[in-house]
């Protein structure tokens, strides 16, 4: 069978599957995917909601005969490919593939550092206390090492980074535990797999050599299917370029202050220059200003507190350096310690000169720390110089990726040439099921009122869909304004981005069943709410990336300085494809019906609005309020 016939209505995956609808979409798809797969091409494809995209992808893929690897954009996408998609489609297609997931090391218990935390035993906190208890139970038990089995600890636990490894810190082979290192397993597993699923920070850390540690994993596969690819420039950029935080140096002083204690106790002076080095960070942090914020690096570079703190930061890891070699050769982690101390000074001294053209150098302020970063005008030429290094078939995948029916944007992002292009509509009915409402009157973006009057003309809609609605915002600010100015207004659940993980606000959202929830970045895309709870997303202006940050500056000045446009060559194809991972948060099913409601005035007053409204998928347009209400009251909607 053909891949068109295997996912046909007289297929396996229809005869195994409960509920599987045969797709023309989808089925066009796999035979795009598998004649790439077939002759070693590049496939760039966009899959619109409710394609089937996966199924399209890993039928091809577990038929190739070759070694795939899957790349996708979160770690719960992983999860979800690793152990739902891929077994029901294995199953059904009766075939004998080896699979296996590897995720980031931070993913992963390590079993030294959990030892080295326990015989240290200094805890912050009975929450700290009480949460190493539980890893520690849990790792008697684990097979796999991966932490996101341990759902009672919190993601963001301090106790984490204390019991997992980063590049910086993990032993490699010199490690007493190397033999049963969970991480040295899961890549044992994943080098012996037909069949990988990675994420993109993982694929891009391989890509970019940055784990000297062990051996790399791409140069043996015969083909990459890159999902939620419309990340990759993002994450490219990140890991192409040098970046160094203020954590790197902390967990530094920390990590040598237990390497002291366990190995050189005698050693008192790492102690002490460990809490200097943490002051000196600090000092940094403070230098750079009250507030969080990006920026340019010369915007604060000769400014003398800065330059001072610098200096100081710089001296004190200086004099740590020597006294951790001189202790080195009493214990492995000490001699990691000395290495990591002369990697991050080495930084550091980059960071903080200053940078040539092909980069752009900028930093970050969050409430207690930092990061430095050299990010690359562009990663074109050295994406496709890695592609080119691997003799395999590459597919390029996501809801978003086009500009109308146009791939050269994300193509010239990646240095992709003259790649076989497929654009796919969804086929779900929005012409019948969904409604695109532009309020009318409402003041330019740039005003002060702008999100005053925003909320003014959300209020009866949210009346009309009887709550059941994102709120999707591009600034953290607007967000905060409109929480305010909600307040007390609604007769339904409000929810904002921050009160509780994002996890937590989308099942209780699920649960409410009418809740209002207001958010940015985060919840424009990877977030799937079917059925009646989510029937309406309004979006409070077209994202266009904020004109203030670093690397966006960077780019649009080396763009004017080749003599191009960057409004209409970046910054239009940019918020084009944001703009669509926001608005997909709509339709997820064949049954979803909702309101998408594009509050920005531009898309009606600039000739530019034109390229947005192109790219969304066919659906009625109105300016009037009373087709909103009729169209919550109209049959099929639930009863008030």
């Amino acid at each position: 069978m053909e891949a068109a016939e295997l996912l046909g209505p007289d297929g396996p995956l229809a005869r195994h599957i409960p509920g599987f609808a045969p797709r023309s979409q989808q089925q066009a798809m796999a035979v795009a995917v598998a004649s790439a797969l077939r002759d070693n091409r590049v496939l760039l494809a966009e899959a619109g909601t409710g394609t089937g995209k996966t199924f399209a992808y890993l039928v091809p893929a577990l038929l190739s005969g070759g070694r795939v690897i899957i790349s996708t954009g979160t770690r719960n996408l992983q999860d979800q490919l690793y152990y739902q998609d891929l077994p029901v489609v294995r199953r059904a297609l009766g075939v004998a593939v080896r699979i296996a997931m590897l995720k980031g090391r931070a993913n992963y218990l390590c079993l030294h550092r959990l030892a080295v935390a326990e015989a240290d035993g200094r805890w912050l906190s009975r929450e700290q206390a009480a949460d190493f208890a539980k890893i520690h139970a849990w790792a008697g038990r684990t097979r796999r090492g991966d932490i996101a089995e341990v759902s009672e600890v919190a993601e963001d636990s301090p106790i984490w980074p204390q019991v997992t490894s980063t590049v910086d810190n993990c032993l490699g082979q010199g490690c007493p535990c190397f033999q049963t290192c969970h991480l040295v397993k899961a890549r044992r597993e994943a080098h012996e797999a037909d069949i990988l699923v990675i994420n993109h920070h993982l694929f891009f850390a391989d890509m970019a050599i940055k784990e000297a540690a062990f051996a790399e994993l791409l140069p043996g596969a015969d083909a990459f299917i890159l999902d939620e690819a419309h990340q990759l420039p993002d994450v490219a950029s990140h890991f192409f370029g040098l970046s160094l935080s203020s954590r790197q140096f902390i967990e530094l002083a920390r990590d040598t202050a237990v390497e002291q204690r366990r190995d050189a106790p005698d050693a008192a002076a790492l102690t002490e220059y460990g809490q200097r080095l943490e002051q000196a960070v600090a000092e940094l942090r403070l230098a750079l200003g009250d507030e969080s914020r990006r920026a340019p690096w010369r915007a604060v570079s000769e400014q003398p507190e800065v330059m001072a703190a610098i200096e100081g930061l710089q001296g004190v890891i200086e004099k740590l350096r020597p006294v951790l070699q001189e202790a080195s050769v009493r214990g492995k982690g000490l001699e990691n310690c000395y290495k990591r101390s002369v990697d991050l000074a080495t930084r550091l001294a980059c960071l903080t000169q200053t940078a040539g053209e092909e980069s752009i150098h900028w930093f970050e302020t969050r409430a207690r720390g930092f990061t430095l970063s050299l990010t690359p005008l562009e990663i074109a030429s050295t994406f496709h110089e890695r592609m080119a290094l691997y003799e395999s078939a590459w597919v390029f995948t996501s809801a978003t990726l086009a500009v109308g029916d146009d791939f050269a944007h994300f193509a010239a992002r990646l240095g992709l040439d003259e790649p076989t292009t497929l654009r796919l509509d969804s086929p779900f009915d929005f012409s019948r099921n969904a409604l695109l409402y532009h309020p009318p009157q409402l003041p330019e973006p740039a005003s002060p009122r702008y999100t005053e009057a925003l909320v003014e003309a959300v209020l009866p809609v949210l009346a009309a869909s009887r709550g059941r609605a994102f709120l999707l915002f591009t600034s953290y600010r607007a967000l905060r304004e409109a929480a305010a100015a909600l307040a007390g207004r609604l007769d339904y659940p409000l929810l904002i981005q921050g009160s509780l993980p994002r996890g937590q606000l989308l099942i209780r959202f699920r649960e409410l069943g009418n809740a209002v929830l207001l958010g940015t970045a985060s919840f424009w895309e990877g977030v799937d709410v079917r059925g009646e709870a989510l029937s309406c997303v309004i979006i409070d202006k077209l994202p266009f990336a904020a004109p203030g940050d670093p690397v966006l500056q960077g780019r649009i000045e080396a763009i004017r300085r080749r003599g191009d446009d960057p409004f209409l060559e970046y910054q239009i194809p940019h918020a084009v494809i944001t703009l669509k991972q926001g608005a997909g948060r709509l339709i997820r099913d064949v049954h979803d019906r909702g309101v998408l409601m594009l509050c920005d005035p531009r898309l009606l007053s600039r000739s530019y609005g034109r390229v947005f409204l192109d790219s969304l998928p066919p659906m009625a347009r109105t300016r009037r309020i009373e087709q909103v209400q009729r169209f919550f009251a109209a049959e099929g909607c639930p009863s008030s």
